[in-house]
Parts: structure tokens; C-alpha cells; sequence
């Protein structure tokens, strides 16, 4: 896995999300074959109420200046939530794939989403917008994970940057020390913080 996606994956993980990383979108061709287009780097779905349980779950800690999910994810509290993410090195910026409808309505009706009807409306909202509601109720998202994002680039879709991420994930490991440390991390990249703090600490 590409270390950035992996980074993004073990952030998404620790607000709640169910993850699918590198997804391959395959699609027919001309000539009555397939071939895959592209990766979507990942695909993200949370669902309500995690906050609360998180809060029961660590009760010597709330309060304790660390909000889940993290509030530069601006998930909604009451219902799902789908995200459908693009990750780079350098800017946090949607590619050609994110940003191509046939992908994006391949995504949609591959995870149960949408149907070959309502997928193309949906679509055009995520391009226009950033968001869009599908035909269940509940919304779905753009978003762009980078190293950095121009202030410039306006508010379409979210980004957030891998700057921010490790600084949430390191705060969250110091918060929560003493139940992370007696746990077996199995993300990669959660475990390599966890080393680290570890590392630091001496223990």
C-alpha cells in the first residue's frame, strides 16, 4: 500500500470509518472486454453515533481537548456518512479519476449506492458541489488528502492535509496512552506512531 494511503487510512480508521483502499474500477471497453481505468485511493463509510460510544468508551478522558471524529472531517451526527477520497504527496487535489463521472458512478453502483438511474444525478452533484445526497438519504463526499493545501483553491470538496492527521493521531495516542499502549496495532501505520510513543517514553 502507498504510504500516504496508508496514512489516511489508519487517520479514517481512528474517527470511526470502514475503509477500502486502492479500489480497482473496471470498465467495459469498445470492443466488448474490460480494463481497469483507475484506483480510487479510498472510500470511507461511517456511521452515527460513534461519538457518543467513543465518549462511554473512555470516560477518564472526556473533555480532554481531543472531539471525535476529528472536526476537520465535518461529519454529520446523525447520519451516515460516505467519503470518497483522492490522496497525494503534494497538493491535497482531486485527479483525473475522482473526477471523472464514469468512475465515480462505477463506485456508487458497485457499493449498492446508487442504481444505473440515479447514479449520474448524484454525480453531478458531487462534481458541482462536493457533496451530494443519495438516494437513500444519506450524504456522500468529496474529499482530497495532501501534503499541503492552497488556500486559494476554494471550498468544493474538503482537504485535509497529512500534516494534520499525524498531529491528530499522535494527540490522540497521548491521550488515550495508558489503553493504547496494551493493544496490538495491526494498521501499519498506527503501529509504527505507536512504536514511536513508545520509543519516546521508554516503555
Amino acid at each position: 500500500m502507498d504510504h500516504a494511503v496508508g496514512l489516511v487510512q489508519a487517520y479514517l480508521r481512528l474517527n470511526g470509518y470502514f475503509t477500502v483502499t486502492e479500489f480497482p474500477v473496471v470498465l467495459p471497453t469498445a470492443g466488448g472486454g474490460y480494463r481497469t481505468v483507475t484506483d480510487l485511493d479510498v472510500l470511507a463509510v461511517r456511521f452515527p453515533h460513534m461519538s457518543a460510544a467513543a465518549a462511554e468508551a473512555n470516560p477518564p478522558h472526556r473533555g480532554a481537548g481531543l472531539t471525535l471524529p476529528d472536526p476537520a472531517l465535518a461529519a454529520p451526527e446523525d447520519q451516515p456518512d460516505m467519503l470518497i477520497g483522492e490522496v497525494k504527496e503534494g497538493g491535497a487535489e482531486l485527479n483525473a479519476g475522482a473526477t471523472n463521472p464514469e468512475v465515480v458512478e462505477a463506485v456508487l453502483r458497485r457499493f449498492g449506492c446508487c442504481d444505473e438511474s440515479s447514479a449520474p444525478q448524484v454525480v453531478r452533484e458531487l462534481h458541482r458541489r462536493g457533496h451530494a445526497v443519495l438516494p437513500n438519504g444519506h450524504p456522500a463526499r468529496l474529499v482530497a488528502f495532501g501534503s499541503f493545501a492552497d488556500p486559494g483553491a476554494g471550498g468544493r470538496y474538503l482537504r485535509v492535509t497529512h500534516g494534520h492527521m499525524l498531529q491528530f493521531m499522535e494527540r490522540y495516542i497521548r491521550t488515550y496512552w495508558d489503553r493504547v499502549r496494551v493493544g496490538e496495532a495491526k494498521d501499519p501505520a498506527f503501529g509504527l506512531l505507536l512504536l514511536i510513543e513508545k520509543a519516546r517514553r521508554g516503555r
